[in-house]
């Protein structure tokens, strides 16, 4: 009897050990396992995916208009960035195509080489040759009404980038205002001053604004590009009128 109490003690003893170790084998497994996912770093997500991430957390309402501004403002700048090149005329060269064609052929060839030339300039060039024959002060009236049209030509449709650049700031500051007062309405619903109940609200305002900001920039880099630009296509054609001037009145002597 005494042997057999013996041997019910021992197998106790030997289950009990092997549960224990069972159970201290999983903790420290759990234990290695925690700290080895608190050591691996956070999937980084890349430019795209945090810009998108972002602009969700931005709302769609106030960031969709300032998206639209971005949009439009871009279209626009490309647009007026290829006219404006496209206008680009080689100034010294076509002055002396001009003035070749006028001592070898005449009004006629001088007016077959605007024709054949792209370019506000050229066009200008066209209008002065062709008043010619109602004398010098009808051609020079002539070049300068014509410098007008092709000078509201190469400035169309700016102001609307200017528009985009006030506008989407604006809109960014107003998104941030309305989150903000939705911030202080749910701390007066709760009651209770908890920083977690306001921090999304917050974060949301003020990525309105940041992103309103950005799109300001990128507009305002175009935007002073293709006032450049205008400004030096305005030159050159005050610069070729005058020598197509000159030009004119020699022809008449």
């Amino acid at each position: 009897m005494k042997r057999l109490f013996s041997i019910l003690a021992l197998s106790g003893m030997m289950a009990f050990g092997t549960v224990s170790a069972t159970t201290t084998s999983t903790a420290a497994t759990t234990v290695v396992s925690t700290i080895q996912a608190e050591e691996e770093p956070a999937e980084e997500l890349s430019f795209h995916q945090s810009l998108k991430k972002r602009f969700i957390e931005g709302g769609p309402g106030f960031m969709g208009i300032v998206l639209l501004c971005l949009i439009l403002g871009l279209a626009i700048a490309i647009e007026r960035i290829i006219f404006l090149n496209l206008s680009t005329t080689n100034t010294k060269k076509l002055t002396q195509s001009v003035d070749d064609a006028l001592s070898s052929g005449g009004l006629e060839a001088a007016k077959e080489v605007c024709r054949n030339t792209k370019g506000p300039i050229a066009s200008i060039f066209y209008q002065g040759l062709d008043r010619i024959d109602e004398g010098v002060d009808a051609a020079e009236k002539a070049v300068v009404a014509y410098g007008g049209v092709q000078m509201g030509q190469l400035e169309k449709n700016v102001s609307w980038i200017s528009l985009f650049i006030a506008l989407a700031p604006m809109l960014g500051f107003m998104g941030t205002v309305i989150g903000m007062i939705q911030a202080f309405d749910k701390i007066e619903a709760a009651g209770d001053m908890n920083p977690s109940l306001v921090a999304g609200g917050i974060k949301v305002a003020l990525l309105t604004t940041v992103f309103g900001l950005v799109v300001a920039i990128i507009l305002q880099i175009f935007y002073n590009y293709i006032i450049a630009k205008i400004d030096s296509i305005v030159n050159d054609m005050e610069d070729a009128s005058i020598t197509l001037m000159d030009l004119l009145i020699r022809q008449k002597k």
